[in-house]
C-alpha cells in the first residue's frame, strides 16, 4: 500500500503548490499570508516566477495587463465570444472559444515582439550599439522576405492611444532603476530605424508596448501569449455576459438580411 501510495504522489510533481488538508502554499508562501498583501498581478508573477515580485515589478505588469483588457467585437476574439454566447453555452464555453483563435496572427504578436527585442539585445550585446543591432535584425528579416515587422503600426489607430502611455510608465520605472530601460530604447529605435528607411513613421503599437514590459520584467516569449491571453480574458468575460442579458439566439457574423458573396457555379 505503501509504495502504491509513493507512486501515485509522484505521478505529478510541481513545485508551484504543496497542498494537504488544511494547507495550500505557493511556491512555499501560505495562502492565507497572500491574501490581503499580494495584488493579482503579483499572484501572477509569484505563480511563473516562483517568487514575490517588487513593488514596481508587480504594478508595471498590472499596467500591461490593463492595456490590453479589450478591443471590441471588431476583434475577432471578441465577436467569437459574442456569437457564441447567442448559441446556449455556458460563459465558459465563450470565453473558451474566444480563447481558441488567438493565434499568431490574432494574439500571438507580443510574443513574436518580445522574440525580436531579445534577438536584437542579444546581437548588440551588454553596452553594444543598439542602432546597429537594429539595422542588422530588420535587414536579416528582409532578407527572409519577412516584411511584417511586429508591434508596430495598427489597422485601426493611425497612433495607439495605449503605447505612448505604457512607455511613459517605463521611463517612470527606468528613471526608479526599477527597470532597465534597454528594451524601450531598442523599440524607439526600431521605430525610428523604420521611419528613416520608409520615409514615414509606423508607430509603436500595443503589441509593441506591452512587449516592451514583458521585455523589461524578464518574461520568455510563450509566456507573452499567455499573459495576452489573461488581459484579454477580461474583455471576454464582459462581452460574454453582456451579449447573454440580450436573449438573441444564434446571432451570427452578418444580419439576416446582408449574406455572403458567392462565388460558385450558376445553377
Amino acid at each position: 500500500m505503501s509504495d502504491w501510495k509513493t507512486k501515485a504522489e509522484d505521478w505529478w510533481e510541481t513545485s508551484i503548490i504543496d497542498m494537504s488538508p488544511g494547507v495550500i502554499r505557493y511556491h512555499g508562501y501560505p495562502i492565507e499570508e497572500l491574501i490581503g498583501r499580494v495584488s493579482f498581478p503579483g499572484m501572477i508573477w509569484l505563480m511563473l516566477r516562483g517568487e514575490l515580485p517588487s513593488e514596481d515589478q508587480a504594478a508595471l505588469l498590472g499596467h500591461a495587463l490593463v492595456a490590453s483588457v479589450d478591443h471590441g467585437p471588431q476583434a475577432p476574439s471578441i465577436a467569437i465570444a459574442r456569437m457564441a454566447s447567442t448559441c446556449g453555452v455556458g460563459i465558459n464555453n465563450s470565453m473558451a472559444s474566444a480563447a481558441n483563435v488567438l493565434g499568431d496572427v490574432h494574439g500571438g504578436a507580443g510574443e513574436q515582439t518580445v522574440a525580436l527585442y531579445t534577438a536584437i539585445a542579444e546581437r548588440a550585446g551588454e553596452g553594444g550599439d543598439i542602432d546597429a543591432a537594429v539595422a542588422a535584425e530588420l535587414d536579416a528579416l528582409a532578407a527572409e522576405g519577412i516584411k511584417y515587422v511586429p508591434g508596430f503600426g495598427h489597422r485601426f489607430h493611425p497612433i495607439d492611444p495605449r503605447a505612448p502611455r505604457l512607455l511613459e510608465m517605463v521611463d517612470e520605472m527606468a528613471a526608479r532603476g526599477s527597470v532597465s530601460g534597454r528594451f524601450a530604447a531598442i523599440a524607439r529605435s526600431i521605430e525610428a530605424t523604420m521611419e528613416a528607411r520608409k520615409g514615414k513613421c509606423i508607430p509603436m503599437n500595443i503589441d509593441g508596448a506591452t512587449a516592451v514590459i514583458y521585455a523589461e520584467l524578464g518574461f520568455a516569449p510563450p509566456l507573452c501569449r499567455g499573459l495576452f491571453v489573461l488581459s484579454r480574458s477580461v474583455g471576454v468575460l464582459a462581452h460574454s455576459w453582456e451579449q447573454m442579458q440580450r436573449g438573441e439566439r444564434n446571432k451570427g457574423p452578418l444580419p439576416r438580411d446582408a449574406t455572403w458573396t458567392y462565388t460558385g457555379p450558376a445553377q
